[in-house]
């Protein structure tokens, strides 16, 4: 054991000097310090705390957001007029931030456990302080340019909130052997109580936040709904082009209960599938119509929109990632799409039986239709034979005269209203973003005969949150991916989820207690053991208490070259 003592004593020491030195620059040993971090380090302290904690935040946001990272592109596409897939930059610079700053904390909580003196090298301090400006302006500019996207937040909580409990749970167990050292080690009585304090409070809020988490996947299993209808949003845009008539068709493969696009109304009265003010996006307009291609998509006659190609663009931009997985086949039959008309979209639906739910642009002031669009659109629906009930009606112009004209259509409103309002209106059905109505809506609307379908559900995470919510449809770009989800994802019973609580409460507990009883008699015995081998140079150390002068350094490099005690 004497031999190997040498190598041990080599290997803690130079494990010391990598924390130190990647932490603070102080890779020698006379650098290194017991003292009590000071009041400005302490601060710093604070300030990667708190950059951690906002970046954990905006890491969460930005995972949980990719439901609708094409709704940001599209977002940003409306800005700048070019297509790019903006989160790519975004998710990089968070990652590499959010693990920069975790590797610093990470390093904080090493020195505290060893006992060492915080002192943050002045190029972590910029780095930090670059961390912290760039992820405050992030948040402020998502505030002002995105803010309805935060409602994300509390609702994938409702997926995540117990997974989460159960995780800080585990991380504020664990920093227990580092604030039982802290108690152990120090000699003030007030610091003591007061990390003690502080540390009980946190454990003590994890312990009850059960009691203030909820979350519709936790009830009895007998209380699920079927399934929530699935409707292919402007088809299945992740395969083919969206609102294309191969889109529509890959949706029906994908098992959907219905279909759903944005419809425009062309110069020579013909409604037609585009989702965007201009064709710049999603046509080859640029090269067939050049000087045309900034002007409004109702400006063309449907004979000129028939002629643009609806399918090169998708290979291009590969907006979805998918291109790549495409078989040749495919990839030719994507690059053939055109722009497609609604009787087209119509005569599809009505062939399989499904529903056929859109959203109507009214044409610009000077256009032809300007104030016939609604019953050039009823005109096309009659024409396309497909039965009025399997059509949901969203505008809400001239409501009265649909009825008149088309008494069997779906009314359905776009707009949140009491289910007694709807009623007066004739309303049947609510077409909502998925973060306008709450579980409770939910089922407020259920219980009153008002059908609620939700937009755009693309993740596995969030249609299983909906589907235990009671939601009777949902509206998606991904099909292909929630016909892989035929349950959801976790379910429990609140009798299950109290024993998992009650169970976690108490292993936390017993080892927190252990780890307290564990370091003070370890803290104790080694006082106790080592006081008779200490040398006169260690007294006098030990009486030095936030000292650092020279002849510290000196008799700490006395300490480390004098050897073992005998």
């Amino acid at each position: 054991m004497v031999k190997h003592q040498p190598l041990q004593v080599y290997e803690r020491q130079l494990c010391l000097s990598c924390l130190t030195g990647i932490y603070g620059c102080r890779w020698k040993r006379y650098q290194r310090s017991h003292d009590d971090t000071t009041k400005w380090e302490f601060l710093w302290s604070l300030i990667l705390f708190f950059t951690f904690s906002l970046l954990l935040v905006w890491f969460y946001f930005w995972w949980e957001a990719h439901n609708d990272y094409n709704e940001f592109n599209w977002f940003l596409y409306n800005r700048s007029g070019e297509w790019s897939d903006g989160t790519i930059p975004i998710l990089a610079t968070t990652a590499a931030g959010f693990t920069y700053i975790a590797f610093l904390m990470i390093l904080a909580l090493c020195h505290i456990a060893v006992g060492q003196q915080l002192n943050l090298h002045w190029l972590h301090k910029i780095g930090v302080s670059a961390a912290l400006l760039t992820t405050a302006i992030g948040f402020i500019s998502v505030n002002q340019t995105w803010g309805e996207e935060w409602a994300v937040i509390p609702i994938s909580l409702q997926a995540t909130g117990p997974f989460l409990h159960l995780g800080a749970l585990v991380a504020v167990t664990a920093l227990a052997w580092l604030v039982a050292g802290q108690v152990a080690r120090t000699e003030k009585i007030r610091f003591q109580v007061v990390v003690l304090l502080l540390y009980l409070s946190v454990l003590l809020g994890l312990y009850m936040a059960p009691l203030s988490i909820t979350s519709p996947c936790i009830m009895d299993h007998a209380n699920l709904t079927p399934r929530p209808d699935v409707i292919g949003h402007q088809g299945a845009p992740m395969l083919a082009p969206e609102n294309t008539i191969l889109s529509f068709q890959r949706a029906l493969q994908m098992n959907v209960s219905g279909l759903e696009a944005d419809v425009a109304i062309s110069f020579d009265g013909v409604p037609f599938l585009m989702r965007d003010r201009t064709l710049r996006r999603t046509t080859d307009v640029g090269k067939v119509f050049p000087a045309r291609q900034l002007n409004d998509a109702s400006s063309f006659n449907w004979t000129d929109l028939h002629s643009l190609n609806a399918g090169q663009w998708f290979l291009k931009d590969d907006p979805f990632w998918t291109v790549q997985s495409m078989a040749q086949r495919e990839v030719m039959l994507v690059g053939n799409q055109t722009v497609c008309s609604l009787e087209q979209l119509l005569r599809l639906a009505t062939l399989h039986n499904h529903t056929v739910v859109f959203s109507l642009r009214r044409p610009p002031h000077r256009h032809p239709c300007y104030h016939s669009w609604i019953n050039d659109t009823l005109e096309v629906i009659r024409l396309s034979g497909i039965p009025q009930h399997l059509v949901m009606w969203t505008p809400d112009w001239d409501r009265e005269q649909v009825r008149q004209v088309a008494p069997g259509l779906q009314q359905t409103s776009v707009e949140k209203l009491p289910p007694h309002v709807l009623h007066q209106q004739g309303i049947s059905s609510l077409l909502l973003r998925y973060s306008q109505a709450s579980p409770y809506d939910i089922q407020e609307f259920s219980r009153s005969n008002v059908s609620v379908t939700l937009y755009t559900v693309n993740e596995p995470w969030l249609f299983s949150v909906l589907w235990c919510s009671g939601v009777s449809s949902v509206s998606s770009k991904a099909p292909n991916i929630l016909r892989k989800v035929p349950y959801p994802i976790w379910l429990m019973s609140p009798d299950e989820y109290c024993l998992i609580w009650v169970a976690a409460d108490i292993i936390s507990f017993t080892v927190v207690i252990g780890i307290f009883v564990f370091q003070n008699y370890h803290i104790i015995r080694w006082r106790l053991s080592g006081m008779h081998s200490y040398n006169p140079e260690q007294i006098m150390l030990s009486a030095a208490v936030r000292r650092s002068s020279r002849d510290v350094n000196i008799m700490k490099e006395k300490l480390i070259f004098s050897g073992q005690p005998q």
